[in-house]
């Protein structure tokens, strides 16, 4: 009988990834009273999620690379204890630079939990299980979107923003406690060993699946972000189909976690199909925006978590930190390029346009599928001296 997943220390890191989200995008929902309370526009209040972005892409490899020989669970305390330290120092701060500063620092601690979730979730559990741990760590970005900020949001108009941040400073307090008590220690890589970033960034399937990253963030984001006005384009309320999306990506989620130890490249495929008929539809019936934004939720559900396994399947768990901080770097690149690719779209053909787009970027995303499914008991090479073979045939997640 296989043993039990370690659901204290997996639910631990769940909610690691719920504070992160909450903490990145808790600001875009209370612009109208932090910028009352902090003296500035709406536009300036906005740049506190920018901000908090750049840095966190812009920390992910440098950072998980200065810090990959420690320790993890120090690691990862030291970030817990950055984001309740940052987020208790934005509750208090009465000075829009200060405030500024805060997020930025948050960040550079988002960029790095992110570079190393996956790999600890991974490291928990036997290879059978890897993609089920994946799923649960990963449910905590969902919860947080469909949940969570939300619920952050009535809170601060009743209490206050400031009280919101404040409660997320002692969430990240009390999880500190809970990841001593749950979360296992791991050693670092070993120094003499550790493959430099680009020997990680060819060994086999790595390429292969950032590219994957990119193409699907970029196609999900172009019409994501302009969902509205495409709602509004086609006679439906906007509240109402982001409601059936998160709903689905929730679903996603748990049908992830149930196939993808056991069918991989089959449930990937599967995603992958979804998300070509969600935009199919959305580009020929214009009308069907509901059902066809649930296919789209339950696709988009799936994806981050079939990636994210993907990659750590192609470097091993022990290269996943570093594999996961280029991953994290194209993630965010993905989101960034999807919106301006989608704002052009919208600006020059209108929002009837936005699907087609989106439908043209997922087809390019066929090509580059693996052909065979992932190994996830495969060892890649951690000879730094030679790397990994660039032959296309040989590469697969």
């Amino acid at each position: 009988m296989p043993a039990p997943l370690p659901l204290g220390g997996l639910l631990a890191l769940f909610t690691a990834a719920f504070t992160a989200v909450m903490t990145e995008l808790l600001p875009a929902g209370l612009l109208p009273q932090i910028s009352h309370d902090l003296h500035t526009t709406p536009t300036a209040t906005g740049l506190l999620v920018t901000g908090y972005a750049i840095t966190s892409c812009a920390a992910a490899i440098p950072v998980t690379a200065a810090v990959r020989t420690l320790p993890r669970r120090p690691v990862l305390l030291t970030v817990l204890a950055g984001f309740a330290a940052f987020n208790l120092l934005t509750a208090l701060s009465t000075s829009y630079p200060l405030t500024f500063t805060a997020r930025l620092l948050a960040g550079i601690m988002g960029g790095t939990l992110w570079a190393m979730l996956v790999g600890y979730a991974t490291r928990m559990v036997p290879a059978t299980h890897r993609g089920r741990a994946i799923a649960i760590v990963s449910a905590g970005i969902t919860i947080a979107l469909c949940a969570g900020i939300p619920a952050g949001t009535a809170l601060a108009h009743t209490l206050g923003w400031r009280t919101t941040f404040a409660a997320l400073a002692a969430l990240a307090l009390l999880l500190m406690a809970w990841v001593r008590l749950r979360v296992p220690d791991y050693p670092g890589e070993n120094a003499a060993h550790r493959l430099p970033l680009r020997h990680v960034s060819r060994l086999p399937g790595i390429r292969r699946v950032l590219t994957l990253t990119l193409l699907v963030l970029l196609a999900h984001q172009a019409t994501y972000t302009y969902i509205a006005p495409y709602a509004q384009h086609t006679g439906n309320r906007t509240d109402l189909a982001l409601l059936v999306f998160g709903i689905a990506t929730v679903a996603g989620i748990w049908i992830t976690g149930t196939l993808i130890d056991r069918h991989p490249r089959a449930t990937l495929q599967a995603a992958i199909a979804l998300l070509t008929i969600a935009m199919l539809t959305l580009a020929l019936l214009p009308a069907a925006l509901l059902p066809a934004t649930a296919l789209w939720g339950t696709a988009f559900g799936a994806l981050p978590t079939l990636l994210q396994a993907a990659l750590v399947n192609a470097s091993g768990p022990e290269h996943a930190d570093t594999a996961t901080s280029m991953q994290t770097t194209v993630y965010n690149l993905g989101i960034a390029a999807g919106s301006l690719t989608g704002g052009l779209v919208l600006q020059g053909a209108g929002p009837a346009a936005l699907p087609w787009t989106t439908l043209l970027i997922v087809t390019a995303t066929w090509l580059i599928l693996p052909s065979r499914a992932p190994d996830p008991h495969r060892r890649p090479t951690t000879t730094p001296t030679r790397p990994a073979p660039e032959n296309p045939a040989e590469i697969a997640p």
